[in-house]
């Protein structure tokens, strides 16, 4: 795998990794296998594959404008059967490329590779420190992590109060429990210099969702545990750090904020109509329900000649039978 290139090694001179990118390939061919031989593997320097120690003095391979991108490489024959294991390969190259993306970046003030916290129980792959003074750590993640020890490192760094970024090896599976305590993942394809993230969907409007948190009702990002996700690649030379970790282009993020916007004014009119549908359910006239009507009682036969009301029908008491109606008629 291209990705799997070497372009790592040791100067045993200056006693520390360095990155094939840091020079010309001429002049570390000049420090290579035949020559002056001060860059070595740093993999089998570092007993990895090998025992420690093992001195094997690099080739510098690549031309300007081929397909294969500059890398060290073993003379014929001092390689490790099987070559080194390729996920400790995208590692160290990995957080090589995380590093020198930081020092590129202009409110970065340092850059230190494989620095302990002041507690010294964690080790971060590559540990930054921003000029407002903020901390940072970018771990590369070369395998799924299980919640429990990712938890346990969170937890550590924020005690020491660094923040920890986390950018994880193409086709690893990103552990949701990130999303579950608001960290976002990243994806690096550091043979591209590019990185990966993913965007949650928008969740679905429910009764009264004006009311809960509108972030998850746009496209959000970090993406909510399980919601179905978008991609979306960048540069590294794009994106930027600060307190909270990786920054978005700005095309990105006024992307977002326009979004923002428009479920805020959507969740602003809900709520409108919502408040007005109260009011007038309060205003409306209170009607009592109607009565049910007494039922007439059949009139009882009335005697031969005995004046009736003209009204009900009914007889007339003799004091009334001159006015032809009872007084309430």
């Amino acid at each position: 795998m291209l990705d799997d290139l070497l372009v790592v090694g040791f100067d045993l001179e200056r006693q520390c990794e360095v990155h094939i990118g840091d020079r010309p390939l001429e002049q570390w061919r000049a420090l290579g296998y035949g020559r002056r031989e001060t860059v070595v593997c740093f993999y089998c320097w570092r007993g990895i594959d090998a025992p420690a120690g093992t001195n094997v003095p690099l080739l510098a391979r690549g031309r300007i404008g081929g397909h294969v991108r500059p890398h060290f490489a073993h003379p014929a024959g001092t390689a490790p059967p099987g070559g080194h294991n390729p996920e400790t390969v995208w590692h160290i190259n990995a957080k090589h490329r995380l590093a020198r993306w930081a020092a590129t970046l202009p409110n970065v003030s340092r850059v230190r590779l494989e620095q302990w916290t002041e507690q010294r129980n964690r080790r971060a792959d590559v540990h930054v420190v921003l000029d407002d003074g903020a901390r940072l750590a970018l771990e590369a993640q070369r395998e799924l992590i299980t919640d429990e020890r990712w938890q346990a490192r969170h937890r550590d760094y924020a005690a020491a109060g660094v923040r920890d970024v986390w950018f994880m090896r193409p086709d690893t599976r990103i552990p949701h429990v990130l999303f579950a305590e608001g960290i976002p993942a990243w994806t690096l394809y550091h043979r591209e210099s590019e990185a990966e993230t993913r965007l949650g969907q928008p969740h679905t409007r429910g009764p009264k969702w004006w009311t809960e948190d509108l972030r998850p009702f746009g496209l959000h990002h970090p993406p909510c545990p399980g919601d179905p996700v978008v991609r979306e690649r960048f540069s590294l030379a794009e994106l930027g750090l600060d307190a909270q970790g990786v920054t978005f282009p700005p095309a990105m993020t006024e992307r977002l904020a326009q979004e923002a916007a428009l479920i805020q004014r959507d969740a602003d009119e809900a709520r409108r109509q919502h408040e007005q549908s109260e009011r007038w359910r309060r205003q409306a006239p209170t009607r009592r329900p109607p009565q049910p009507r007494r039922p007439i009682r059949p009139a009882r036969p009335v005697p031969p000649g005995t004046r009736v009301c003209e009204v009900c029908q009914r007889p007339l008491a003799e004091a009334l039978a001159r006015y032809g109606r009872h007084i309430m008629c």
